[in-house]
């Protein structure tokens, strides 16, 4: 009998469930070699056959991973992993396009990147009939409250290929973008999200958007929603610890891990209420709170949503968590009533909570978006200065 990883039970505790892969598929072979390799040689054979199962080119429909979820930082990680091929490449892009700068050198790198991992995915694509092998190709993260820029570079991402997804920030100016590419029937996933207002904003503005391309016959084989809750950002980066000081009550990282999860339980529920075109995705999970626990994959068990996994988690789950017995009820646990009673005494959980809580406009000054926003920056800096020291060099 073949043993199955911690990884593959989740997967099978709900068939609406879905795991992706959170990084480039184009880094998907160096990390495979790297985890074979850390197991001592009488292990490898089997754990190569796991790793096999999560990610198969000649078998697309038989495996675990089934989208992936990309941005500009975590194609930076593509750049480091073969350094002088990019180096190469983009000063071949710069010596046949003389005009152009080391800004749009970088961009074209970035959409190469993009482009090389959706072909990784076409088989996914066309097997599900359209409906899954999505990769989300992510728009400048720094252009956040740009709606125009954002705009333009959503057209050239979708052009790539056909599974596509355009990840954009739920911002106010975002969500406007959200609305026009779902109009023009090109999938979306709105990304530097954190609470239940921008989930219900985004999702009813998708909803119009899909509305208004039926209404226009538009073609909508490649066309998907979900919206992603980056709940362990939302945990770490917000509001928690200086409100929790200013107001004299304790917070564990029990009761912020219980925080994040009430969120995407009500989320799940509200969309499924008000029969909202969009899919709930998780990102950003942390193991515990304790030891031996990992209540974000536990306490959403059975879920019908998607999991989003960057490698390190995915290594972590395996290697740690592999006695967890995986309840498919487990998402259906209600946050016990002293929990809630708790965190409704922060401005920032009551906020987060209420399908209300915040006006669109505050979106763009979420503390945890501005965290976010500043941290993915930095990253698409990093790899913009990599392609401008390679032109210099040339």
């Amino acid at each position: 009998m073949v043993k199955k990883s911690s990884m593959e039970r989740f997967n099978e505790t709900s068939e609406d469930l879905e795991i992706w892969w959170d990084s480039s598929p184009l880094v998907f072979e160096s990390w495979k070699k790297a985890r074979i390799k850390s197991k001592p040689l009488q292990e490898r054979d089997a754990e190569e056959e796991i790793l096999n199962r999560y990610y198969d080119a000649d078998r697309p429909m038989e495996q675990l991973f089934v989208g992936v979820t990309t941005n500009p930082p975590l194609s930076g990680a593509v750049v480091k992993d073969a350094r002088g091929f990019w180096r190469e490449w983009s000063i071949e892009k710069k010596r046949n396009n003389p005009s152009m700068s080391g800004h749009e050198v970088w961009w074209e790198v970035y959409k190469e990147i993009v482009k090389r991992g959706a072909e990784k995915y076409l088989g996914v694509f066309r097997g599900s009939g359209h409906r899954m092998g999505y990769i989300s190709g992510q728009v400048d993260p720094r252009d956040y409250e740009n709606e125009e820029a954002m705009r333009r570079q959503a057209d050239e991402l979708a052009a790539l290929s056909s599974n596509v997804m355009i990840k954009i920030p739920g911002t106010k100016e975002g969500v406007k973008v959200l609305r026009y590419l779902t109009s023009k029937g090109i999938a979306t996933n709105c990304t530097l999200a954190f609470v239940l207002p921008q989930f219900v904003t985004v999702a009813e503005a998708v909803s119009e958007g899909l509305a208004e391309a039926k209404k226009n016959g538009v073609d909508l084989f490649r066309w998907r929603s979900v919206i992603t809750s980056m709940t362990g950002r939302y945990e770490e980066l917000g509001d928690f610890d200086a409100e929790a000081e200013k107001i004299g009550v304790e917070i564990s990282e029990e009761d912020k891990r219980w925080a994040s999860i009430a969120i995407f339980k009500k989320a799940m529920e509200y969309m499924e209420e008000k029969r909202l075109p969009s899919k709930m995705l998780i990102c950003s999970m942390r193991p515990g709170p304790g030891v031996g626990e990992l209540w974000h994959f536990e306490k959403l068990s059975g879920a019908p949503a998607v999991f989003t996994c960057p490698p390190t988690y995915i290594s972590t789950v395996d290697a740690e968590y592999d006695g967890i017995e995986y309840d498919p009820e487990g998402w259906k646990e209600p946050v016990p009533g002293e929990v809630l009673e708790k965190l409704n005494k922060f401005q920032y959980f009551r906020e987060a909570h209420d399908p209300r809580g915040l006006e669109p406009a505050r979106f763009n000054t979420h503390s945890a978006t501005v965290a976010t926003a500043k941290s993915f920056a930095k990253a698409t800096n990093e790899m913009e200065a990599f392609v401008e020291e390679s032109l210099k060099k040339a």
